[in-house]
């Protein structure tokens, strides 16, 4: 049977995407989890909002682009993200700024040359990386997660990024390269280790 909500993404547990996906089973939602092959992105792009993914489609409503705008509705309407506006505008900054460390990776993704590419991720591991790392560590305080004691959408954004260089999935950048921010690391791990984020990858 069809179920009422549908997150459409590419099929890979990455990203935009799996941030949304956490978000909607952290908070209780049962979701069609709508996987595009890449091979069919071609002939579906057309039908997103923007040309890009992830959707979050809701009963009766149009669907909703872009992963930050997906995360802070799920995030309001399910205790996900703070109740004060001017927390919640702090939250959406950091989730900014894991959107600004993704534009500046993703171009050397399309790079063909090995040696450009190589330059270019070595220059992103010596310069950029440590730089990002450095301001958002500034925005942490004892944690666990951004907020204090309690998961907010937010972690799961920077949970995303730091997993995607832990885990040594991209080449010339050390998996190590976010090891001297222990307060980033931390909110990395608290994710990690939540039950309700383990639940989903045990299903």
């Amino acid at each position: 049977m069809t179920k009422p909500i549908t997150l459409t993404y590419f099929d890979a547990p990455v990203s935009r995407g799996e941030e949304c996906r956490l978000a909607l089973h952290l908070a209780g939602l049962d979701f069609e989890d709508d996987r595009v092959k890449f091979a069919d992105w071609p002939g579906r792009k057309p039908t997103t909002p923007f040309g890009g993914l992830p959707v979050l489609t809701l009963p009766g409503e149009a669907p909703l682009a872009h992963s930050n705008a997906i995360l802070t509705l799920i995030g309001r309407r399910h205790g996900l993200h703070p109740k004060d506006d001017l927390e919640a505008a702090r939250h959406e900054a950091l989730m900014q700024h894991c959107e600004d460390l993704r534009a500046h990776v993703s171009p050397t993704l399309r790079m063909k040359d090995e040696d450009e590419k190589r330059r270019a991720r070595e220059q992103l591991a010596a310069v950029y990386l440590p730089a990002w790392a450095g301001y958002t560590e500034a925005h942490l305080g004892d944690g666990p997660f951004v907020g204090g004691a309690a998961l907010n959408v937010v972690d799961l954004k920077l949970h995303m990024v730091v997993r995607w260089f832990k885990g040594g999935a991209v080449d010339y950048v050390p998996a190590t390269v976010f090891d001297a921010f222990p307060k980033l690391t931390r909110v990395h791990d608290a994710v990690r280790d939540h039950a309700g984020v383990k639940s989903w990858y045990a299903r």
